[in-house]
């Protein structure tokens, strides 16, 4: 395996986009965003229409981390292009959207805390690359994919806009957020209480000078906030965290993240239905999940049974692993997905 680029059989574009919807955002985060987009083998010599998979990345993800190259491991695009070289594979075309914030990301919701960042996806990027490009465009050949948080969107963003999109596939997705969130809250509010006097904002300022020294402590602290920011912003931006002082939940707080949380949204009506409409689901997550988000795919395996949705259009596995180091998941995700698009 060479450590550096490959030849490619496919290509890839990177676009600027410039988005009305997150132009005067409240983080005040750019409102012209990269999108990068792979075009499979062929696609130049052909008048062919492809379905398309979107890729959305986990917490404290951006764009530029598709090109990490580090030693015997290729990147996400290289992976997926030595997948479809090979001529096995039914072609996609495979956009990489982002939805970073300077709190380390958005969960791709509409918040008035960070911006309207599912809208962005939606009704912005999606029928640009549509005009673009030569798509199938209609939601019954078009995904959503992602890994931790980047799979809480790829389960949520389909739930909550099926019109937009008819399969996904989630690798160990936020999820069931009683196992995966609410264990950490008394731990969070110890280091607030111990480091910035129980005040969040306080830590805010406080990491906004230490740009570049930042410790996993800090991330977390980050991400608590970044959520809060997705989850449980009031009207006027004002984040609510969903725990108080002694790290015990604030019961209309923690209903807002719940009504949030995969599992239980396939609970109500709408987003049953949604789950119904999916062409295609795949579900995988590590058994040794640090933040049991194996425990959360299982949860939402059964929910999906629960509300009926035929077995056949869904794929779960719980493979050997951790959270971290499952890149060679994702094109396996993306070949069952193609398969499925015929």
């Amino acid at each position: 395996m060479l450590p550096w680029s490959i030849d490619w059989a496919g290509r890839l574009e990177q676009k600027t986009y410039d988005s009305a919807l997150l132009r005067g955002n409240p983080l005040g985060d750019p409102h012209e965003r990269p999108v990068l987009v792979y075009l499979p083998p062929g696609y130049d010599e052909s008048e062919q229409r492809y379905p398309v998979v979107y890729v959305t990345m986990g917490y404290t993800g951006h764009l530029g981390m598709f090109f990490n190259r580090v030693a015997f491991r290729q990147p996400y695009p290289e992976l997926l292009d030595a997948m479809f070289a090979v001529g096995d594979v039914p072609p996609a075309i495979v956009v990489f959207v982002d939805t970073w914030t300077r709190l380390g990301g958005s969960q791709s919701l509409d918040s008035p805390g960070a911006g309207q960042y599912l809208s962005y996806v939606c009704d912005e990027i999606v029928p640009w690359v549509d005009a673009s490009y030569r798509t199938i465009a209609d939601r019954d050949h078009r995904a959503m994919t992602g890994k931790s948080s980047g799979g809480y969107t790829a389960m949520v963003m389909p739930l909550m806009r099926p019109d937009v999109f008819g399969a996904l596939a989630t690798h160990a997705g936020d999820a069931s957020f009683e196992l995966s969130y609410r264990s950490d809250f008394p731990r969070i509010a110890r280091i607030l209480r111990d480091k910035y006097d129980g005040d969040i904002q306080n830590f805010l300022k406080d990491a906004a000078g230490r740009a570049g020294r930042l410790q996993n402590e800090d991330i977390e602290l980050y991400e608590i906030y970044g959520v809060s920011s997705a989850f449980s912003a009031e009207p006027d931006g004002t984040v609510l965290l969903p725990f108080d002082d002694l790290g015990e939940v604030i019961p209309e707080v923690w209903e807002r993240w719940l009504a949030l949380d995969p599992v239980e949204m396939l609970k109500q009506p709408q987003y049953a239905d949604a789950a119904r409409s999916m062409r295609a689901i795949w579900i995988d997550a590590g058994r040794s999940d640090e933040y049991y988000l194996d425990l959360g795919a299982t949860a939402f395996h059964r929910g999906l049974q629960a509300i009926g949705v035929p077995e056949e259009k869904i794929y779960f596995e719980l493979f050997d692993g951790k959270h971290g180091g499952i890149e060679y998941r994702y094109p396996l995700a993306v070949r069952w997905l193609c398969e499925r698009f015929q």
